[in-house]
């Protein structure tokens, strides 16, 4: 809240914030700008598909969701600097969008090698460098990863099919 006006939807928060903080998240040029609110954007896509593969209620579904993610994040590895953050040595907000992307592959990578990340090494030094990063650790309770095995389970998906057999 902002007075009595609700801000929602992620990315116009973080864009609410970025017009009315003191240290800009956007990088100064416009086109560099536009980039990065376009990888915004694609990074809620990599959070639908995500919602996608945790809800694949069987075999055929989740493999073709974990493909599309794997392309996406092909695609990704192609343009990250991951020297540490996306584009370079300045936190942006694009590595706030994709801070909880990662996460869900915390514990994901408990239950199986899907391959959605494998053979991405840029994306796995960003990964590691926003993990690492005390704004991201703490955007979430110590009990995040029992909370989201708790989600999985109760999405009766192919997911948490696959979680059982990785407890057993």
């Amino acid at each position: 809240m902002v007075g009595e006006h609700a801000i929602f939807e992620s990315a116009v928060i973080l864009e609410y914030l970025e017009e009315t903080q003191a240290k800009p998240l956007h990088p100064a040029g416009p086109l560099r700008r536009a980039e990065h609110r376009a990888f915004i954007e694609f990074g809620s896509a990599v959070l639908n598909d995500i919602a996608g593969l945790y809800s694949a209620p069987d075999e055929a579904a989740f493999n073709a969701k974990a493909g599309q993610l794997e392309a996406r994040f092909a695609r990704l590895e192609t343009r990250v600097a991951a020297a540490p953050w996306f584009d370079g040595e300045h936190f942006s907000l694009v590595d706030a969008v994709f801070g909880p992307v990662f996460r869900y592959f915390d514990v994901f990578d408990t239950i199986g090698e899907f391959g959605i990340l494998a053979n991405k090494p840029k994306l796995a030094r960003w990964r590691k460098a926003l993990a690492e990063r005390p704004p991201v650790r703490s955007a979430v309770s110590a009990d995040y990863p029992a909370l989201l095995r708790d989600f999985i389970d109760r999405r009766r998906s192919w997911l948490s099919q696959l979680q059982a057999r990785a407890a057993a």
